[in-house]
């Protein structure tokens, strides 16, 4: 045994070396977009923005419906919505639209309006920056991108957690600023909640005729999920009925950290629905026991 076993060890570098020296190949860069490095007076410094734009951009003079991604750089959430927005020129069943992807730097203090409990305070020292992130968004980053593209009537701003909050916090002190809102898991424990206890009139001050919200939530719980039931409850009101809105309770089948892919796809499958596709008449394949075409005929 330890005589055959000799000549094996000898032999296995020998073939490891051989497996790993594969024949050289040129690989080909892929692209998912542009990305453009933008400096902000606002926020005084340079922040990544990243644009998706649809495959037949270049072959039509059509304009197109824009989402802008909140936490948006390549290394956060901007490929897997890129790819969503890919998705549905693919299949020809929500879209298209040019995804713009914002890169943040400082969540807790970017996202987060001013609290006004002192344990957020001492707690998160450095928040409170929201009024001025969408300050960024509505005079620079707006302007850059509809300078340079062909922007469509419609805006839609999407974000999870912190940026859920962001996106809810956006649609009741502006919602002029953009037409259609995600809102994923949004972190709406914030301050106690204390801004969402007058959420109703808030609403109704806001005059958010024609905008539209997409509202789901994973399984947190807690006061997370009575801040959402709190602006649920005051969604269902009628006087402010003006916002068209779904909510979606994901609840039993997803958590914080699964919820955003698939509940951002239902958001846009809901927001942007493309016409019906007509495939034409069903191929003799696809029905039971049908006749083959005859020899040179297209299947």
């Amino acid at each position: 045994m330890v005589a055959l076993a000799w000549p094996l060890c000898l032999s296995a570098p020998s073939y490891a070396q051989v497996a790993t020296q594969a024949p050289a190949a040129n690989g080909t860069p892929i692209h998912a977009g542009v990305s453009y490095l933008l400096h902000s007076n606002v926020l005084g410094d340079d922040r990544q923005i990243n644009v998706w734009l649809p495959p037949d951009y270049s072959r039509s003079d059509a304009d197109y419906t824009v989402l802008y991604l909140l936490d948006g750089a390549l290394d956060q959430d901007f490929h897997h919505i890129a790819g969503l927005a890919q998705l549905g020129s693919l299949s020809w069943t929500y879209g298209p639209l040019i995804v713009v992807g914002v890169q943040t730097v400082d969540r807790r203090a970017e996202l987060t309006p001013q609290a006004s409990d002192a344990r957020y305070l001492r707690a998160f020292p450095q928040s409170g920056g929201a009024a001025r992130f969408r300050r960024f968004l509505e005079t620079e980053v707006l302007p850059f991108v509809e300078g340079r593209f062909r922007t469509g009537p419609r805006r839609a701003l999407m974000g999870e957690s912190l940026g859920g909050l962001f996106v809810v916090d956006t649609l009741l002190d502006q919602p002029s600023l953009f037409h259609d809102y995600v809102a994923i898991s949004p972190s709406l424990w914030w301050d106690d909640r204390l801004p969402l206890h007058d959420v109703a009139n808030r609403l109704r001050a806001a005059n958010g005729t024609g905008r539209r919200l997409y509202l789901a939530m994973a399984d947190e719980g807690g006061t997370m999920q009575q801040g959402v039931d709190l602006l649920r409850a005051a969604l269902g009101e009628s006087r402010t009925e003006t916002i068209e809105w779904l909510y979606a309770d994901r609840s039993s089948v997803a958590t914080h950290s699964t919820i955003y892919h698939s509940s951002a796809e239902e958001a846009l499958r809901w927001l942007y629905p493309a016409p019906p596709y007509d495939p034409g008449p069903t191929p003799w394949y696809m029905i039971p026991g049908a006749a083959s075409p005859e020899a040179g005929d297209p299947p």
